[in-house]
């Protein structure tokens, strides 16, 4: 049921349109002074995403009271990468329009998949209000100090570090590995490696099989990305790069590796366990809603 929205006065003079370049500090604005805020888990913040539609804001004279944003990357996958609104306003007012504009404008380009990772409460009831499906459960595990689990070298097999040569193939393994909903683009990839403090691939004689890329600092890392081949998976090699990635994090000092996976994938849970990652507790929703 949609409630009245207390600042109805002032409706008549908000306007949804969608946004240009000319708004960043706007955004910006928004983004860092209000409370109300989803920002997708990306490699990119949702400001490097202006310029590239669906990305709505809802103006009041000179002002910019609420933002909504799901560019798809790749393909026909947006996840909402912003949705932020003022405090003067309700989720009753601020997403209707905005939803609205940029759902006829995802339309109109071809339709596709709108996903979100929903982190707040609020944020889920809209979603949950708009019918979003829930699809996935995300989970947190935890590797904290101790030994790095005892992995053997495969034969044949080398780990190396990442160049931006290797992004393509990268690409390749990445789009072979996962479904649709959780593939990531060359440019993501890019983003990706730009900011990684960690990124390695394995070889073989074939080429590369596997992949993994990492964030963090002198405390400890989070690896944001593992991928092996379909037809390289069950020989250890995705085993191996994470105890490879567990030395190096050890090698400059830290104790701590976190990694997100699917609730639903018992492979990749039961990797990580073998190599002493834990569960912390925490989980998040992932919605999903055809858009055609």
């Amino acid at each position: 049921m949609t409630l009245p929205d207390a600042s109805a006065p002032r409706a008549a003079g908000r306007q949804p349109r969608p946004a240009d370049l000319s708004d960043r500090q706007k955004v910006a604005d928004l983004i860092f002074f209000e409370s109300q805020v989803h920002r997708h888990l990306d490699w990119r913040t949702p400001l490097d995403w202006l310029g590239q539609s669906p990305y709505w804001v809802l103006e009041e004279g000179r002002h910019i009271s609420a933002a909504l944003a799901f560019p798809p990357d790749p393909d026909s996958i947006a996840w909402i990468r912003l949705f932020a609104f003022a405090s003067h306003l309700s989720r009753f007012s601020a997403w209707p329009p905005l939803w609205e504009a940029a759902r006829a404008q995802l339309q109109q380009a071809g339709g596709g998949t709108v996903s979100a990772i929903a982190t707040q409460h609020w944020f889920e009831q809209i979603l949950v209000d708009e019918r979003f499906a829930l699809v996935e459960q995300i989970v947190l595990l935890e590797w904290y100090e101790g030994p790095a689990q005892a992995v053997q070298p495969i034969p044949d097999i080398t780990i190396r570090k990442m160049v931006p040569q290797d992004l393509p193939r990268v690409a390749g393994i990445d789009a072979a590995a996962f479904e649709p909903l959780w593939r990531n683009s060359v440019a993501a990839l890019t983003k990706a490696l730009e900011q990684s403090s960690y990124a390695s691939v394995a070889e073989g004689s074939s080429g590369m099989l596997g992949y993994q890329m990492s964030s963090g600092g002198s405390f400890g890392a989070h690896l944001a990305r593992l991928a092996v081949l379909p037809e390289d998976q069950g020989h250890g090699i995705g085993g191996w790069l994470v105890a490879d990635l567990i030395r190096h994090i050890q090698d400059a000092g830290g104790s701590k590796v976190t990694v997100n996976t699917q609730a639903s994938n018992p492979s990749s849970l039961a990797l990580y366990s073998r190599l002493g990652f834990r569960r912390t507790g925490e989980r998040f929703p992932v919605y999903a809603l055809q858009v055609d």
